[in-house]
């Protein structure tokens, strides 16, 4: 390393230490945002990750997921292969965990790596922000929805005061705890995750007594039943796929952190709720509507244990948006780096407020919405998570977190003009042709049209932007070099 860029790296770790003097602690807000994290902040166990994962991923909208299979026209079966086959991308979000301790920043700036500094702004913080933003909306929604029902149903009518107070509550309760950060997240995960399993476990008992395992599919054509099938596997993927900042909830951990006990703590803790409970959705489906599962599956319940339903939704709701409301405050925070990090998860959840306030009163169907969006995000987050993937293999995950953390124009992270080519062109690329060949509820591509509406884009995407990226990266010798240099 030159002296002159070790003098300012030195700068650099001094600045940080002198702004930031306190270890977080659970229940104070904390201090720290894009920054590294330095060597004697680090602690904890990979396996606590498991229950921060599992907190966020007991929810109620992997049960919507699961309905959504059947309202596609699937048999049983093949709703609960897909849902387990379409949850295995959660290895590749324990993968991209491990970039964290290695690198003691969060994911939106240890993308910088892949896009550059300046490219950064667009492929890691504005898509970023923007995919956060939609599953924030989500959330809210679903929660909100069900606020109103159980409201209902204890007889409290809904006037269209008391439908925005519901709103602006659940939306306050969805990020209260985002705003406080890490320590609280770790402290709180373990409590919601016990609740929620509980409430799982017994409508699980409610719904499968009540399944008809029997149930038969009408018979679809043989083109049309391929393409629901692959568009089921877009729908189940499309969440896990939409976690690329599994790095966000590791960097804390100290550097020599087993990898291995970051992917496995990571999927695990995803994988299992997201597979149980889609399978779940997917068995309600055989005897009850799943268009409008908060209201059919009253059916099947007991009158009480409806009630508890309800307050599962909303909670489940909740506590996925934890950590959406975190993360998308650290994309927010890399564009605009004055701002405080709590500050930017109060700014993303005004916005979330507003366009959740659109989806429930002025959109024409809130699971045709829902839907087409899952299916549309794929086109973007596979190639973003796949190119993620790939760089931490590329580079044997030696990321430097300090130089990372540097924008100005001798870091080793700031390419050509602050861009990163290799990812640039991989993104666009890739995106474009997974865009032709997407078919959803609001748009066919071309490619899909011509393979009958076979929707191909979760795999189309990833495989070409690893073509894309690993021939650029391996041939540009600039870039090579640069990556050859010694970290500090």
């Amino acid at each position: 390393m030159q002296p002159r860029t070790l003098e300012t790296k030195r700068g650099f770790t001094m600045a940080i230490a002198s702004t930031h003097e306190a270890v977080e602690r659970a229940g104070h807000v904390e201090v720290r945002g894009i920054d590294y994290i330095p060597d004697d902040e680090r602690q904890g166990h990979p396996r606590a990750l498991f229950w921060v994962w599992m907190s966020c991923n007991v929810t109620y909208l992997y049960f919507v997921i699961g309905g959504s299979l059947m309202l596609l026209g699937l048999s049983l079966w093949e709703a609960l292969a897909i849902s387990v086959a379409g949850n295995i991308w959660w290895l590749l979000i324990g993968w991209l965990a491990t970039s964290g301790p290695a690198a003691g920043t969060p994911t939106v700036i240890i993308m910088r790596s892949m896009f550059g500094v300046r490219g950064n702004k667009v492929f890691g913080a504005g898509l970023g922000v923007l995919i956060g933003l939609f599953y924030e909306i989500v959330n809210i929604a679903l929660a909100t929805m069900a606020s109103w029902a159980l409201l209902e149903h204890i007889g409290i009518t809904t006037s269209d005061v008391i439908k925005w107070t519901s709103l602006v509550i659940v939306t306050l309760a969805s990020f209260v705890i985002s705003v406080f950060g890490h320590a609280t997240i770790l402290k709180v995960s373990p409590i919601f995750t016990a609740i929620l399993a509980v409430c799982f476990i017994a409508l699980a008992a409610f719904v499968v007594g009540a399944a008809d395992f029997s149930y038969t599919a009408e018979p679809l054509a043989p083109a049309d039943h391929f393409a629901m099938i692959m568009l089921g596997l877009v729908i189940v993927a499309s969440n896990p796929i939409s976690w690329g900042t599994s790095a966000d909830y590791a960097r804390y951990l100290p550097k020599n952190t087993s990898n291995r006990g970051v992917v496995l703590y990571t999927a695990l803790g995803s994988a299992i709720p997201a597979v149980l409970i889609t399978a779940l959705g997917a068995i309600a489906g055989t005897v009850i509507d799943m268009t409008d599962p908060q209201l059919t599956l009253e059916k099947i319940v007991p009158g009480w244990f409806y009630v508890v339903f309800l307050g599962l939704i909303v909670l489940s709701s909740v506590t996925n948006n934890v950590l959406v409301a975190y993360s998308t405050g650290l994309y927010f925070q890399e564009l605009s780096a004055r701002t405080k990090r709590w500050a930017t998860v109060v700014i993303t959840g005004a916005a979330a407020l507003a366009a959740s306030a659109w989806l429930l009163f002025a959109a024409p169907s809130f699971i045709d919405t829902l839907n087409a969006a899952l299916e549309l995000g794929v086109t973007i987050m596979c190639p973003l998570v796949t190119v993620y993937g790939l760089d931490i293999w590329l580079r044997k995950n030696r990321y430097d977190g300090l130089e990372l953390y540097r924008t100005d124009r001798e870091s080793k992270f700031w390419y050509s003009s602050g861009i990163y080519w290799p990812g640039m062109i991989a993104m666009v690329v890739s995106t474009a042709v997974a865009v032709m060949s997407a078919d959803t509820t609001l748009y066919v591509g071309p490619i899909s049209e011509a393979l009958a509406g076979a929707d191909l884009s979760a795999f189309v995407a990833p495989v070409l932007a690893a073509v894309i990226y690993v021939t650029l990266w391996r041939s540009t010798k600039p870039y090579k070099n640069v990556e050859a240099r010694p970290t500090a």
